[in-house]
């Protein structure tokens, strides 16, 4: 870490705390060059996926799009909204720990059925039903017959 003051590659970390929620720490430094004492924060950066569209145009995750469409598919069910919270956490998870840099929508919306499946089958059938655009009844009935 450089000096702010006059620029010396060397500092020394004098103090180190962690903030009470845990996610930031903070850092007290003496240079080593002029003896100044200054603050660093460190927070980890988790970058989530580009979301790939269709058309092929790119987006940035948003988890509140996500929360509205499983949301509308839960629409007077009786499902809590810790148990929609939790769900959206484990797609979260398993977007962070597939390590990719873009996830296409179609596999988006694959992570989205699995956990309206294990909470709701009416919602589960709701989201697929507008998410997989079926051709004809048959394949409607498919997907009722599957769960």
């Amino acid at each position: 870490m450089k000096c702010p003051f006059c620029g010396h590659g060397e500092t020394q970390v004098v103090e180190t705390r962690e903030s009470d929620d845990g996610d930031l720490v903070r850092r007290r430094r003496r240079c080593g060059g002029c003896e100044q004492r200054f603050t660093t924060y460190e927070r980890a950066e988790v970058a989530m996926p580009s979301v790939v569209k269709k058309d092929g145009s790119r987006t940035d995750f948003d988890r509140s799009k996500l929360q509205a469409s499983m949301r509308l598919a839960l629409r007077k069910r009786p499902v809590g909204i810790e148990q929609v919270e939790a769900a959206l956490d484990r797609i979260e998870r398993t977007l962070l720990s597939s390590g990719i840099k873009e996830m296409p929508t179609a596999k988006l919306g694959e992570l989205v059925m699995r956990e309206l499946k294990n909470l709701d089958k009416v919602a589960y059938v709701r989201f697929a039903s507008v998410y997989r655009s079926f051709e004809d009844v048959d394949e409607f009935s498919r997907l009722i017959q599957d769960i």
